[in-house]
């Protein structure tokens, strides 16, 4: 029996950490699967497309789903996908075609979590379901509950697939259990939405007419991107920059620049609310400033191949990450109601992830650009955002 008298945000919250949980703790094993499995890089990339792909009905469709049926029974389903997905890779391991399934369903997993999830977490922090609850607690705690999913799923999976046993399974087993845990609290968790509200055909609630909202366009578009860039860069592209000089711990230091990442975002976005406070509303200026000194220290990172500025640069930009994810999450609840909450929230979530295409696309410009110069005219895109960000902010 679960008490009631636990918090409707604290039992709603178990279940978007766990999907989270399922949708990154395989980003620190694609060596193992390299190393053990003899799977090619492209191999390697297509398994992250595949997560890609289902993210997107997870972001877009989901939300539009919740808006109509409900958060609740969209959230179990997410939580039962992203279990389904765990037991295909952990079983999967010498199957590509049961890797790319499993991947797609995590994503589409994910996707429920950061659109729907995050949209009943905003809602529950709200009255009636919880007076005490500050103006940022929509933003910050779905941003919190997502970043220490994603930090603690790579971080235990890394670690597992280094020193524990089974390292192609057990890593698996873990979402799995906490998965089926979870599970019981969703049953007493409130519901958000009233009960099939519908009355139009679906596919136009697919439509988001905030995405053309002038505030969308010029301050929350522009700095999308570099919500999930500065993850990318930070563990994905600094460890094979200093790989030569790791050894065998290879997987050891991605693990750690994961969780070091995004460890270091859960701690800051608590602060995003002070931060606004003391800026007049500019937290989002912050982390993009923030997002620059990133790079600018990933070039020397680049130029010095040391594993210590790989740190030091991982640090700041998990910063960066925690102020911009709930700075940017701030700007979209300001200015969406409760029948679009979810759809814009998969809308600008989606935009987020385009930041992790950085990766893929540096890996293929590599050939004729060394990454020095590539995170060089990186750093002038980003001061470019950051003054469109900045004016936009100023002016609308």
């Amino acid at each position: 029996m679960i008490p009631r008298t636990i918090p409707a945000w604290l039992r709603a919250a178990p279940a978007i950490f766990v999907m989270a949980w399922g949708g990154n703790h395989f980003t620190p094993l694609l060596h193992m699967y390299e190393a053990l499995g003899h799977y090619t890089t492209v191999m390697a990339d297509v398994f992250l497309g595949a997560y890609v792909v289902g993210l997107i009905p997870g972001l877009l469709i989901a939300g539009a789903l919740s808006d109509r049926y409900g958060r609740k029974p969209l959230v179990i389903a997410g939580v039962i996908t992203g279990l389904v997905a765990s037991i295909l890779l952990g079983f999967g391991f010498s199957s590509t075609v049961m890797l790319c399934v499993g991947r797609f369903l995590a994503g589409l997993s994910v996707g429920v979590a950061m659109s729907v999830g995050t949209a009943w977490l905003k809602e529950l922090s709200a009255p009636p379901f919880d007076r005490q609850a500050d103006s940022v607690a929509g933003a910050r705690r779905p941003a919190l509950t997502l970043t220490i999913g994603f930090g603690l799923g790579a971080g235990v999976a890394g670690a597992l697939a280094q020193w524990g046993p089974i390292p192609t399974l057990a890593p698996y087993l873990v979402h799995i259990v906490l998965s089926v845990a979870v599970l019981p609290l969703l049953v007493t968790t409130p519901e958000t939405v009233p009960r099939y509200r519908a009355h139009r055909p679906f596919w136009r609630d697919l439509a988001v007419p905030l995405a053309g909202h002038r505030r969308f366009l010029k301050v929350i578009a522009p700095s999308a991107p570099w919500v999930f860039g500065a993850a990318g860069i930070a563990y994905a592209i600094m460890p094979k920059l200093v790989d030569t000089q790791l050894g065998e711990f290879n997987l050891a230091y991605a693990t750690l620049l994961t969780v070091v990442t995004l460890g270091t975002g859960a701690l800051v976005q608590p602060q995003v609310a002070r931060i606004n406070a003391r800026t007049n509303g500019r937290a989002l200026v912050v982390g993009m400033g923030m997002m620059l000194v990133g790079i600018l220290l990933s070039i020397c990172a680049a130029a010095t191949l040391s594993p210590v500025v790989a740190l030091v640069t991982a640090i700041v930009l998990g910063a960066a990450y925690g102020v911009c994810v709930v700075a940017g999450l701030v700007e979209v609840q300001r200015i969406s109601t409760p029948a679009d909450l979810a759809g814009i929230t998969g809308v600008y979530y989606s935009l987020t992830y385009l930041g992790f295409l950085l990766p893929v696309l540096f890996a293929a410009l590599n050939s004729v650009a060394s990454y020095t110069l590539l995170m060089s005219l990186l750093a002038v895109v980003c001061a470019a955002s950051l003054v469109v960000v900045t004016w936009g902010i100023r002016r609308v």
